[in-house]
Formats: structure tokens, C-alpha cells, sequence
């Protein structure tokens, strides 16, 4: 249960703490006094996101801070898995910036907002009018019956598994476009790779072909050159003749002389080195020559090599080497997602009849139980007022498969003996569908046991007797759990343990709202101004009195 609220420099409240006490609370006042600021402040606590423009004027930040008893509530692993420091009264805390920024905290550690809407969904129910329209919704309407019948459970798990399911289904849709990509391109992949696989690149050096090609087309030249070489060297006044005679003459009896000694040793090694140079020019001249068939061939070749060198704009063979590999291994990739798409399709064969037959199980489930949550509703109903309604959870299966099941619902009213049930939607009034919701959300509170509800104004378009029922009902739901009800009727303000009255006052030109608790005199005369309007009456205080004893 909320222990406290504090809220500061919040819209118009420029301070207030609030002790809330267990059991029925009622909040009071008039039309703009400021209660939807109160009600603003609690949905920051649930971790709703921040309204920057409710910053007041005093500082550059609001603070709204709840006393929280969980004493009974059985949530330490909730604490554990985020970390949180557990105590059993703990203090929620948001903090907006005039700068757009907001904070959450859980005991004064910074908590992500989705963890503190988990931690408060726990413990704490606002319901508001739009709550009440919220009855006309489907999907609501099937959440309601599987709480009411104790097939949440069931309903989670089955949802848990439904949208893995889809997103089964989206990974086999995201593979069977690649595929349809992949396959769109296999026929000119196959084609590039049949290209590139017949120039054998594994096998053959192309480098050395064109060099071989190369020298073939310029043997005459090369012939030539060697025939240079051999006759500089060996030939008749060559160097090798040069070099004998200069050895064998010039330099043979010469002694004493270091550096004389050197040149002819080093003249020696130039010698040999000739000799070596002519006898590789002998060998160049000795080398096959290519026939044209022969050239032919080998040209032809290079021809096709560099055709598809040219057309991938790659510079040698071991790119396009690379790029072989690359189109082979897409090939295999195809096969790889072929593979891959035939393990999804059986995958969700497999998770589509165990849906089907979850599903099914739900749909009796909720068939079985509907019958006796309608009569639960009936009663509370009747106690409303409300004595020949008839509320029916209409159910029919859908050979389709939804997030919920293959259940469809649709909730039949008729607040009137011999008028027959239609569509919620189109049959209840405000008051009515103020009171049905009343009614489901006192079984709801006892099914998700909430330590707290708050009512917005649960009460609208009722008076007289029902309003006084409304209220009693509320009263008996306090006794097990902390009720919170906003409300503008007398007959429900009456059934308070805890009243507190929200005023606005302008001060010194500034206007502020104030939330006080009443004492037993002041709740007196706040139930009769609500009879009888800011001139209260001996007769509305004696009906006060009369409504607050019963």
C-alpha cells in the first residue's frame, strides 16, 4: 500500500505530503481545485513518461516521491534480478527536468522507466474513465475474462510462444527473399564461374605463358642480341681474347706492385664472369623454337585470360583467383539458406500445431468458466442496482490464430428484464458502464491482488441510491486492500476511513493547490457541501450526518 506521497514544485502544488492510511480513501473537491494534478503525480510514481510543462515555477525540477509498504507482497527476486536494494518499505522517486530530462529510482538507485512500470504494476491500479472505454476494446475484453477465470497463466505462456512463432515466420520470410535474390543471380554466377574454371588458373601459370609468348614474338631480336653477346665476348678481338692477352703478357711478370696484383686478380673474376655470360647466351641461343600451332594456341589463351581479367577489372591472376572462390562459395551459400529455410518450414509446422492445440486449450478453458464469472458480475451487479442485467462473454473459435488464441469475444449486456443482450458497446450507458466496471474490478483486484486501486471518478453518471451501493462496495473493498477514490458524490465521499480535500487558493497573486485531510468536523461539513453546494444547510448537514452513520 502507498504509505506517502510527497510532491514538489509539481503544476500548482508547490509542496505536499500526504499520509494515506489503508483501507478507503476518498478525494474530494471542486471542478479545477487541482485533483488531476494529484492523479498526474501518482501515474509519474507508475512510471508513465513526464510532462515537461507540469515543472512549476519555483525551481527547474519536480519531485514526486512514494512511500511504498511491500511487506507482504513476496517480490525480493523482482529486487535480486535488478540489482535493486530490497527494503520492505521502499521509496519510489521521479525527478523531471525543465530540460527535458527525467529520472526513476528505485531506494535511491536509477532504475529505466519500463523497470519501475514493472516493479508499480505489482502493487498499485489507476483506474480512470478511460478505463471504463477501455471495456469496449476486444483484446481488453479477453484479457478480462482470462484474468477473472485463472488463465493468465496459461494466456502468457501461450503468447510467449505465439510470437517466437512469428518471429519464426519473419526469419523465413527475410530467408526466402535472400533466396529469391541469391537464386535470381545463380544462373549469371554459374556462367562468370564456368568462365573463370576453364582457364584451369590452379594449373597454369599465365605469367609465364605471356613471358614465352613475349619472347616468341620477338625471337629474331633475341637471337640477335645473343649472337651479340657471344661474339663481344668470344669472338675473334673480343673481350675474352682481350682479357687473355692483357693477363698473359701485360700483367704476367709484373711484381712488387699491391694494387697491379689486385686489378689482375680482380680482372681474372671479370674473366670468368665473361665466359659465364657467354656460355647462358650459347643456351638462349639454343632454346626451342615455338611452332605457329603451338603460338597460336598459347595466344588464345592469353586472349581469353585477359578477356575476363578485363571484364572483372582485376590486375592479376590471383584476383580472379579470389573472385573463383568467392563465386564458388556463393553457390554454396544458396545451398546453405535452401538448407536453412527447410528447417524453419518444419520448425513452424511443429510450433504451429502446438499453438493450435494451446490454443484450443485456452478456448475451453475460458468456455468452461465464463458461465460463472458472468454470474459473479451479475451479482455485483444486482447489489449495484442493477438487479436484471444480463452480462454474457459470448465465445466463438477462429480457425485463426491470434496473440491470444483462437478465441473471439464479445461481451452481451442488457441492464433490463426482456430487452435482449447486444454488444456492450452499443447497449450500456456511462452510469452502467461505470457500475459493470466497478464490479469487474473488484473481482480483478482480488484475482491480480493489487495492494492499492485508485478510482478516477468511477462514479460518473450515477446519484441517489446507486451511488450510495458504489460506495459501500468500495468501502468493502478497502477491507482487504487500499482503496484510493476520487470522486464528486456525497454518498460515496461518506464511505471514507481517509478524506482529503484538494483546494485552490491564489496567494499574493499566485494560485496554489493545497491537498488536506479532514477530520471527522471537516469531513461532516465537506459531505454536505457536496449536497448542497458552498451554502451548507442545517438539512444537507443532517444528511451528511445520516449517510456518513450508515
Amino acid at each position: 500500500m502507498i504509505r506517502s506521497l510527497r510532491i514538489d514544485n509539481f503544476a500548482l502544488i508547490e509542496q505536499a505530503q500526504i499520509r494515506f492510511q489503508s483501507g478507503f480513501t476518498v478525494i474530494t473537491g471542486e471542478t479545477g481545485s487541482g485533483k488531476s494534478i494529484l492523479l498526474n503525480a501518482l501515474q509519474l510514481i507508475l512510471g508513465e513518461r513526464a510532462n515537461f510543462q507540469v515543472i512549476g515555477t519555483t525551481r527547474d525540477k519536480s519531485v514526486v516521491e512514494a512511500e511504498i509498504d511491500i511487506t507482504h507482497f513476496n517480490i525480493k527476486t523482482f529486487f535480486e534480478e535488478n540489482e535493486l536494494d530490497y527494503f520492505d518499505t521502499t521509496i519510489v522517486r521521479r525527478e523531471i527536468y525543465k530540460q527535458g530530462r527525467s529520472r526513476a529510482f528505485i531506494n535511491d538507485i536509477p532504475v529505466q522507466l519500463n523497470v519501475l512500470k514493472q516493479f508499480s504494476s505489482k502493487l498499485i491500479h489507476i483506474h480512470s474513465q478511460y478505463n471504463t472505454l477501455e471495456l469496449k476494446d476486444k483484446e481488453y475484453q479477453l484479457r478480462l475474462l482470462d484474468v477473472l477465470s485463472g488463465n493468465l497463466e496459461a494466456r502468457n505462456s501461450y503468447s510467449s510462444k505465439f510470437r517466437s512463432h512469428q518471429e519464426t515466420k519473419r526469419r523465413l520470410s527475410s530467408l526466402q527473399e535472400s533466396y529469391a535474390e541469391a537464386a535470381q543471380k545463380q544462373d549469371y554466377n554459374s556462367f562468370q564461374l564456368e568462365e573463370i574454371q576453364a582457364l584451369q588458373l590452379e594449373a597454369t601459370d599465365y605469367e609465364q605463358m605471356q613471358s614465352k609468348l613475349n619472347q616468341a614474338e620477338n625471337a629474331q631480336d633475341i637471337q640477335a642480341a645473343y649472337a651479340a653477346i657471344i661474339e663481344a665476348i668470344d669472338g675473334e678481338s673480343g673481350l675474352d681474347d682481350l682479357m687473355n692477352r692483357l693477363l698473359s703478357t701485360g700483367l704476367q711478370d709484373i711484381k712488387g706492385d699491391v694494387r697491379l696484383e689486385e686489378f689482375k686478380s680482380r680482372l681474372k673474376s671479370v674473366r670468368i664472369e665473361l665466359k659465364d655470360i657467354s656460355s647462358d647466351a650459347e643456351s638462349g641461343m639454343e632454346t626451342e623454337d615455338l611452332d605457329p600451332e603451338q603460338l597460336a594456341v598459347l595466344a588464345e589463351k592469353m586472349d581469353a585470360f585477359n578477356k575476363v581479367l578485363f571484364k572483372h577489372r582485376l590486375q592479376n591472376q590471383e584476383q580472379l583467383l579470389e573472385l573463383e572462390r568467392e563465386l564458388t562459395g556463393s553457390n554454396k551459400s544458396l545451398d546453405d539458406l535452401k538448407e536453412e529455410m527447410d528447417q524453419l518450414e518444419s520448425s513452424l509446422k511443429r510450433e504451429e500445431e502446438e499453438l493450435k492445440s494451446l490454443a484450443a486449450a485456452l478456448h475451453k478453458h475460458r468456455l468452461t468458466h465464463a458461465p460463472k464469472i458472468s454470474e459473479a458480475i451479475r451479482a455485483s451487479l444486482d447489489a449495484l442496482k442493477l438487479p436484471d442485467t444480463v452480462l454474457e462473454f459470448q465465445l466463438t473459435k477462429s480457425s485463426e490464430l491470434t496473440k491470444w488464441g483462437s478465441s473471439q469475444l464479445e461481451i452481451l449486456f442488457s441492464p433490463n428484464k426482456g430487452i435482449p443482450a447486444v454488444p456492450i458497446h452499443a447497449a450500456a450507458s456511462g452510469g452502467e458502464l461505470s457500475r459493470v466496471m466497478l464490479a469487474l474490478q473488484n473481482l480483478l483486484s482480488k484475482k491480480e491482488q493489487l495492494q492499492t486501486v485508485l478510482f478516477d471518478e468511477i462514479d460518473t453518471g450515477v446519484s441517489g441510491d446507486v451511488a450510495q451501493k458504489m460506495g459501500q462496495l468500495l468501502q468493502n473493498m478497502g477491507e482487504s486492500m487500499q482503496v484510493i477514490a476520487i470522486t464528486h458524490l456525497p454518498q460515496v465521499a461518506a464511505k471514507g476511513g481517509q478524506h482529503l480535500s484538494v483546494r485552490k487558493e491564489t496567494i499574493n497573486d499566485v494560485t496554489r493547490t493545497f491537498i488536506q485531510e479532514l477530520d471527522e468536523k471537516e469531513r461532516l461539513l465537506e459531505t454536505a457541501r457536496l449536497m448542497s453546494g458552498d451554502q451548507i444547510n442545517e438539512a444537507a448537514l443532517e444528511n451528511a450526518r445520516a449517510l456518513m452513520s450508515q
